[in-house]
């Protein structure tokens, strides 16, 4: 029962919607940027925490935002500067970047101590897939510099839910035919 308990998850709709709610709901009230900041912080502070009452599991990455939401969103309100709370995504895929670097150049793939259960890839395989990610991390996080110092905070709100999100879902799914490419069934024979 115990190990029934410890894999319970969140089914894929309702998890999308907690993490996606706080964000779409920060977006309609963007006009209002110290409202929408004041009320996305408890809603993402919510969102994680039912999530990991239900799942009683805390991912890594969902994890890392919410800190970095709580630290910048935090500053944001206290200094009345909105500056902190539009540089936390680059902060955060910046830091993202930097461990799965660091990972790589330690000799323990970060990517694979996550992933492995799901996917069983070979050291190259895992290695190149993570140097994608970095790839990715570090153009998302200069894409945020980008879009928040050149345009309005209205622009940039509807930049993180209409064009970073889907960005991050189409690069997921555009490394699906890597991962089928390399994954290997761990059940089946080996053949040579």
């Amino acid at each position: 029962m115990s190990d029934q308990k410890s894999k319970k998850r969140l089914p894929p709709l309702v998890r999308l919607a907690f993490d996606l709610g706080p964000l779409v709901l920060f977006f309609m009230l963007a006009k209002q940027f110290y409202l929408a900041t004041a009320i996305f912080i408890p809603l993402a502070t919510a969102s994680f925490a039912i999530t990991y009452w239900y799942e009683r599991r805390i991912s890594v990455m969902p994890a890392v935002t919410l800190a970095v939401v709580l630290v910048f969103g935090g500053l944001t309100l206290y200094l009345h500067n909105e500056t902190f709370f539009k540089m936390k995504p680059t902060i955060i895929y910046a830091i993202f970047a930097i461990i799965l670097t660091t990972g790589i150049l330690t000799q323990r793939n970060f990517l694979k101590v996550v992933f492995d259960q799901a996917f069983h890839l070979p050291e190259t395989a895992w290695r190149t897939l993570t140097w994608r990610w970095i790839g990715f991390f570090v153009a998302m996080a200069l894409a945020n510099e980008f879009v928040w110092r050149n345009y309005s905070t209205e622009f940039w709100a509807g930049y993180k839910l209409f064009g970073a999100i889907p960005l991050f879902f189409l690069f997921t799914l555009s490394q699906t035919p890597f991962l089928l490419k390399y994954h290997r069934d761990e059940d089946a024979p080996e053949t040579r």
